[in-house]
């Protein structure tokens, strides 16, 4: 359908009639004073080119103010379809996620590096649901809240880099953090994906105390234990084959998950951390419809367009007029 967003510019089509009342009129006598009468004369003598003026600056400023009530072609209403779900996601900083006990398409890369790459992949398949972003280290902070902007997400988990927010690691503060976030949304659409690869030693909330509140307020929580379980590191002796991910500990990640209604998910390489948001992508969607939203294309082009081409039409008499020789 057509329609106006602004009709109630159309109380300004008057304008130039009630200025002209408003105003003195020219006299034939001030016309007389010109210091060049030929010039006169010559207006005079194209008086019949000009005789549409008046009627062309009537249109050009019908024109114009049809322009400025913003002329639109609205389609029909389309639902946004949404699935519901709230994701928030706590990313561990530890200095620890600077082990390079991972690989990415072959190359080795720090635990970090594959959580950016990867995570950065599960946000973008997120479309339809809101995210938060939670970083922790020593402390716990909600770098983005709850969104439907993926992107700002993705970004910022792109942009920050590890031990930013200490050395150590405070899971339990990152849990509280969440959950106070997502108590407010519907019950079915509170999740907290937690990735680690340490043990909590640092905050002031225990990882026990913060699962039982996100049991309570019915926040699922899907955790993922980063880090492989065999690395060759050079030694005195030579190298020798070490266990990266000793401080893990999955009993507590399982304990927690187990109890909020989420799952435990090992990670020791690039594939099974791929794995693990695959199972989690897999939730089944709450759909709800958001706002009707109605496509909207503008059409003040058109008018705006004619409104000049008129005044340009109108202006041309005068544009032409060649002062005569006294």
């Amino acid at each position: 359908m057509f329609e106006f967003a602004w009709p109630w510019l159309f109380l300004l089509l008057p304008l130039p009639w009630l200025l002209r009342r408003a105003l003195p009129p020219t006299t034939p006598a001030q016309a007389l004073r010109l210091p060049q009468p030929g010039l006169r004369l010559a207006l005079a003598g194209g008086s019949t080119a000009s005789s549409f003026t008046p009627w062309l600056l009537a249109l050009s400023w019908l024109c114009l103010v049809v322009a400025a009530a913003r002329p639109q072609w609205v389609g029909p209403p389309q639902a946004q379809v949404r699935s519901g779900r709230a994701l928030m996601l706590a990313v561990d900083l530890s200095g620890s996620m600077r082990t390079p006990d991972m690989e990415l398409a072959g190359q080795p890369v720090s635990r970090f590096g594959a959580v950016k790459a990867i995570a950065g992949n599960f946000i973008d398949r997120r479309r339809g649901d809101e995210m938060g972003l939670i970083l922790f280290g020593s402390q716990a902070f909600l770098v983005t809240p709850v969104t439907y902007d993926l992107d700002a997400v993705r970004a910022q988990l792109q942009g920050v880099a590890v031990g930013l927010a200490g050395s150590e690691t405070a899971i339990g503060d990152a849990i509280a953090i969440a959950v106070k976030r997502l108590s407010a949304l519907p019950a079915q659409a509170r999740v907290l994906v937690l990735l680690t690869d340490g043990v909590n030693n640092a905050g002031s909330i225990s990882p026990r105390q913060a699962a039982r509140a996100a049991k309570a307020a019915g926040v699922r929580i899907y955790t993922v234990g980063i880090g492989a379980t065999r690395m060759r590191v050079p030694g005195f002796f030579g190298s020798q084959i070490v266990n990266p991910s000793a401080d893990l500990d999955a009993g507590m990640l399982t304990k927690i998950a187990d109890e909020t209604g989420g799952r435990f998910f090992r990670a020791t390489d690039s594939d099974q951390l791929i794995e693990a948001y695959r199972t989690i992508d897999a939730l089944e969607p709450m759909p709800q419809h958001g706002p009707s939203l109605r496509p909207r294309q503008e059409w003040f082009t058109w008018p705006l367009g004619a409104a000049l081409l008129l005044w340009l039409l109108a202006g041309l008499p005068r544009w032409r007029t060649r002062e005569m020789p006294a």
